[in-house]
């Protein structure tokens, strides 16, 4: 009997008596944020030929650099989402602002997004990805009511709200798609013979511990002295009563936050990115990379905090904000958090 092949508009087809909303204006987002990122995937594949690697020549609203598929993915994803009449409003690490979509009169969403993560790794062929969340477009206490969206609206719903949705999409020898909507986190690869994406990682389980963290670990030196001993129990190659008799913690770091996210999310252990004397309030942005990543890891039984808070309980006071991030196994960020507040340690 053949192998059943499941695609993303199936499966939301077949969890319609659980999640009417799937196959409605939510499904209808996500369908189309996936079909946006079929085209990255080939845009990304070709980069080198079609002369878009390198910097475009700006920097975004945070100071990075610019590299052209920065621009490129964030045309993409705006293009595929405008004259629905469902997304409001895009709020993206590529802009300075909010953009407010045309034709938007009532539309339930807002969407933010990290368009192309790791795009510094673009130059080498390395992995990249999309960071993507879904709020409800009107803030809790305006629930209900009908008008043209405006820039601090936007904003409202998403100090004000938690997502609705969430997932990320990874670009490497293949392309995952994964999803959640708060109840289940789905996986799904890019079959591009078919040009779908197929069912692969159905119910996925962040696992309680693991064997890995992912850091970079050229910045420790300049590290909160609590969170080096916090590294040092994970990878000291004598045992000791934080690892319970494992032996010590491998280190994987490729520089693209959701390649090293969904490694996390599938075989357990830890990403950290904390704040140093550089970055005093951390380096990841909270809106549209810490928070929808952290939703999704949550959903599948995992931990996210910002070393004293969880991630999803941070108050976001504006659009651009940056946080420390500590995601992965349930165990291990708890953890880290111990050793943080001096508990451990």
């Amino acid at each position: 009997m053949p192998h059943r092949s499941v695609s993303l508009n199936r499966h939301f087809f077949e969890q319609r008596m659980v999640h009417r909303e799937l196959v409605g204006q939510l499904g209808a987002v996500i369908t189309q944020i996936a079909f946006a990122t079929k085209r990255l995937s080939l845009e990304v594949s070709r980069a080198a030929l079609a002369g878009r690697t390198g910097a475009a020549g700006a920097s975004n609203a945070t100071g990075d650099v610019q590299k052209k598929l920065d621009v490129y993915s964030n045309e993409i994803l705006i293009d595929a989402l405008s004259g629905l009449g469902i997304v409001a409003a895009v709020a993206s690490e590529e802009l300075d602002h909010v953009h407010i979509l045309d034709n938007t009169v009532g539309a339930p969403y807002v969407l933010v997004t990290d368009p192309l993560d790791g795009s510094s790794n673009t130059d080498n062929s390395g992995s990249v990805g999309t960071i993507w969340g879904i709020y409800d477009a009107a803030a809790p206490e305006s629930r209900g009511v009908i008008k043209k969206i405006e820039t601090e609206d936007a904003m409202a719903s998403i100090k004000n709200g938690m997502p609705v949705a969430a997932g990320y999409v990874l670009y490497g020898s293949g392309t995952i798609f994964v999803y959640t909507i708060g109840d289940g986190v789905h996986g799904f690869t890019l079959d591009r013979e078919l040009g779908e994406f197929l069912l692969t990682h159905p119910n996925i389980r962040c696992p309680e511990k693991g064997k890995i963290y992912a850091a970079n670990v050229s910045r420790q030196h300049d590290w909160d002295p609590r969170l080096q001993k916090f590294l040092q129990a994970l990878t000291d190659p004598k045992p000791n009563k934080y690892r319970s008799g494992q032996k010590a913690y491998s280190l994987r770091y490729s520089g693209a936050l959701v390649a090293d996210l969904h490694r996390t999310l599938l075989e357990g252990g830890i990403f950290l990115y904390p704040s140093d004397s550089e970055s005093k309030n951390g380096k990841l942005r909270q809106v549209y990379e810490c928070a929808p990543l952290a939703f999704v890891v949550e959903n599948a039984g995992g931990r996210a905090s910002s070393g004293s808070v969880r991630v999803l309980d941070t108050p976001v006071h504006t659009l651009h904000q940056r946080s420390p991030l500590f995601i992965g196994s349930a165990s291990e960020v708890a953890l880290c958090e111990q050793f943080l507040s001096g508990e451990a340690g």
